[in-house]
C-alpha cells in the first residue's frame, strides 16, 4: 500500500495498512474535519441521528438551564461586545430596506411565481427563518 494524499490538509501520509479506506492522515485538525464532515453528513441524511442529537440537546438544555446565564456573569466582556455587534447588526437591518422597491404595488398587480415570506416581530426586523412560498394569482381584480 503507497502513500495517499490527505483530503483536509493534502499532504501525503502512510495509511494504516488495517483502514482500507483511509483518507485523512493522523494530525488531530484533519481527524476534527474528518469527524466534523462525517456528523454534517450525518445529520442531513439520517432522521433517527438527526433526532437523537435534538434530543440530546433537548436534555442538556434541561439540566443546564442557567448556562448562559453563568457564562454572561463570568464573561462581562463577552457579553458587551454582543450587544455592540447586535446594535451594529439593527441599525444594518433598518437601513437596509427590508422590502423590494416594488412591494407597495397597486392591488391586483400580484404575480404568480415564487417568493421568500419571512415573519417580522413587532419591531419591524424579519427573523432568520423563511419559507419559499409559490403564489398562485387565480383572478385579477
Amino acid at each position: 500500500m503507497g502513500t495517499k494524499r490527505c483530503l483536509a490538509c493534502a499532504d501525503d501520509f502512510d495509511p494504516c495498512p488495517r483502514v482500507a479506506a483511509q483518507n485523512y492522515c493522523s494530525r488531530p485538525e484533519c481527524q476534527r474535519e474528518r469527524r466534523s464532515l462525517w456528523q454534517k453528513d450525518k445529520r442531513a441524511n439520517d432522521s433517527d441521528y438527526r433526532g437523537n442529537q435534538l434530543a440530546c440537546q433537548r436534555r442538556w438544555r434541561e439540566t443546564h438551564g442557567d448556562y448562559w446565564k453563568k457564562y454572561r456573569e463570568q464573561h462581562p466582556d463577552y457579553e458587551q461586545r454582543n450587544r455592540e455587534l447586535q446594535r451594529g447588526r439593527n441599525e444594518a437591518i433598518k437601513a437596509a430596506p427590508v422590502a423590494k422597491m416594488d412591494a407597495i404595488a397597486p392591488a391586483g398587480s400580484l404575480r404568480s411565481g415564487r417568493y421568500r415570506l419571512r415573519a417580522c416581530g413587532s419591531n419591524g426586523v424579519a427573523k432568520m427563518d423563511e419559507w419559499i412560498v409559490q403564489i398562485v394569482v387565480l383572478t385579477r381584480a
